[in-house]
């Protein structure tokens, strides 16, 4: 598959801030550091005795997506991904092959140009991979295709879509073809690609297109279903507090604004976007000020907090920290570069 193995050549993205680069290792604690940092915790065992590594680790950011080009140099089998850490892998193999587990005795393999997507947060999962294998990763927070799909279809998909293991992409794809732009974008602008308007696209572009595949092969629909489809109480609260969340609406406002009762509305959001109206309208607003960071780079942590009702900002940045892993002053940083 020569494309993919042509858009890969990110030597210049070596030299830019954004990007953590350990060209070469042959030590374990090493590749296992860096990999922890990457996807998640996970073990990994050589297939066979007295193997050394000739691992080549690159990572660059996508707003809130990690993007790694990596391969260990030698076969491995890698499991026990930590679910804590709450991440979806999306592998594309470059060169080699490799073994994703589908269901108990059952595995997919996978050669260049094939893509494997595994939510981790949701399911056990397993890796072989050969000796000649090379990778192209994406590691996804599963927090941040929620949210994408409750802004695009109106709904947080269920398990039927988080726990289904499989192939996406391939040859001729325009998953792989939205993979050959990414990585081209990058060499090209990656300042501009880990933070600022270009990352938010690029960002969304991956999302949508992941969930849309995904769904295609899990057999769900994106959409509200005809068992679970959200009354427009619902949707009129949701495009409510989309509207209105730099001013900090009540339970009652929301409410009165949907058309029903308080009590009434919180069940409804519990069953058909398993939130409440006061956690979605806090997300809405961590997402607001993430984006201005994102993508006004002038403005301050302090200005963009204010303009979505924060006034204690320790607050704003402990509820920050936990919601995206990094304080606010990281995410300027990189919008910056």
């Amino acid at each position: 598959m020569e494309p993919i193995a042509d858009a890969i050549n990110l030597d210049p993205l070596w030299r830019a801030d954004g990007v953590r680069r350990s060209a070469l290792s042959q030590d374990w604690d090493e590749i296992k550091a860096w990999s922890d940092s990457v996807y998640m915790p996970y073990v990994v065992r050589p297939i066979g005795r007295g193997l050394t590594p000739a691992a080549s680790m690159y990572s660059a950011k996508i707003a809130d997506i990690t993007l790694t080009r990596f391969g260990y140099g030698v076969p491995v089998t890698i499991d026990e991904f930590a679910p804590e850490a709450g991440n979806v892998l999306v592998l594309t193999t470059i060169r080699g092959l490799t073994r994703h587990s589908v269901a108990p005795g059952t595995s997919a393999e996978v050669t260049s140009g094939g893509t494997f997507v595994a939510d981790c947060s949701r399911v056990d999962y397993q890796l072989e991979a050969d000796p000649d294998h090379l990778q192209l990763n994406l590691t996804i927070p599963h927090q941040l295709l929620a949210d994408l799909a409750l802004r695009w279809w109106g709904r947080i998909p269920d398990d039927q879509l988080w726990q289904h293991k499989c192939v996406i992409g391939g040859p001729g794809s325009t998953w792989l073809a939205l993979m050959e732009y990414v990585v081209r974008t990058l060499a090209q602008a990656p300042d501009r690609a880990a933070g600022g308007r270009i990352a938010v696209n690029l960002q969304e572009l991956i999302g949508s297109q992941l969930l849309t595949d995904w769904a295609a092969r899990a057999g769900t629909d994106l959409g509200p279903s005809t068992e679970l489809d959200a009354p427009g109480y619902v949707r009129r609260a949701v495009r409510y507090i989309d509207e209105n969340a730099r001013e900090l609406p009540t339970a009652s406002e929301i409410a009165l604004a949907a058309g029903v009762g308080v009590r009434a509305l919180s069940g409804a959001f519990r069953r058909y976007l398993d939130t409440t109206p006061r956690d979605y309208l806090r997300e809405q607003r961590l997402q607001g000020v993430r984006r201005e960071l994102l993508t006004r780079p002038a403005t301050t942590v302090t200005e963009a907090a204010g303009a979505w009702g924060y006034v204690n900002m320790g607050i704003f940045a402990a509820a920050y920290r936990r919601r995206f892993g990094e304080n606010p002053a990281e995410t300027v940083r990189r919008a910056r570069l």
